[in-house]
């Protein structure tokens, strides 16, 4: 068992501290009220991020002492909505959130996962037809394999999981983001991951 938390009670953050209470962590979620997030942060050996991914940097980068020496993982995407409330372009062309977070917390340990496809297959990737892929991007191995640890409690199969390297392939998935609006507009909001095919 693994002392978990989890910032951000939305859709995501919800659904994955369900997952991972059922798959037998203690789980606490933090929502918006002052201090909840410190408080949080401090006690568990894991934080995940999942506060809307334009905010993030800001929110996290004020938890410096509580994520020091922690595992992050981010799963968010920081992006600018368009008018229909989609994401329409990236918060940091040329760089990722991940990156980012892992400059502004340089004693924490950054993991990005998770951030291409929709939230209900973070939690159940068999509920596609294909093979979905969740990536890893993040600069210690030791981080990168408890995440893949909890991803396999989440249902994940270990040859589903590809470690893309350092924290700057973050760039790479979270530019993912971009592909999410068309395809809901092209197919309606039917679960979908980014995957590789091979």
């Amino acid at each position: 068992m693994t002392t978990i938390a989890v910032l951000g009670n939305g859709r995501v953050g919800g659904n994955l501290a369900t997952a991972l209470t059922r798959a037998g962590h203690e789980v606490t979620v933090a929502d918006r009220t002052p201090g909840a997030a410190a408080d949080a942060a401090r006690t568990a050996q894991i934080v995940i991020n999942a506060t809307p991914g334009d905010g993030s940097l800001e929110r996290l980068a004020a938890l410096r002492d509580e994520l020091r020496d922690k595992v992050l993982v981010d799963v968010s995407n920081a992006t600018v909505d368009g008018p229909d409330g989609m994401p329409a372009d990236l918060i940091y062309p040329g760089s990722s959130l991940a990156e980012q977070l892992q400059e502004a917390l340089l004693e924490t340990r950054v993991v990005k996962t998770l951030n291409t496809m929709l939230f209900p297959v973070m939690t159940a990737p068999t509920m596609l037809t294909q093979t979905p892929t969740a990536f890893l991007s993040g600069e210690d191995p030791q981080a990168k394999q408890t995440v893949r640890e909890l991803l396999t409690d989440l249902g994940w199969h270990k040859d589903w999981i590809t470690d893309l390297g350092g924290i700057q392939t973050a760039r790479a998935t979270e530019a993912a983001i971009l592909f999410v609006p068309h395809v809901i507009r092209s197919t309606g909001f039917t679960p979908f991951a980014i995957s590789i095919a091979r």
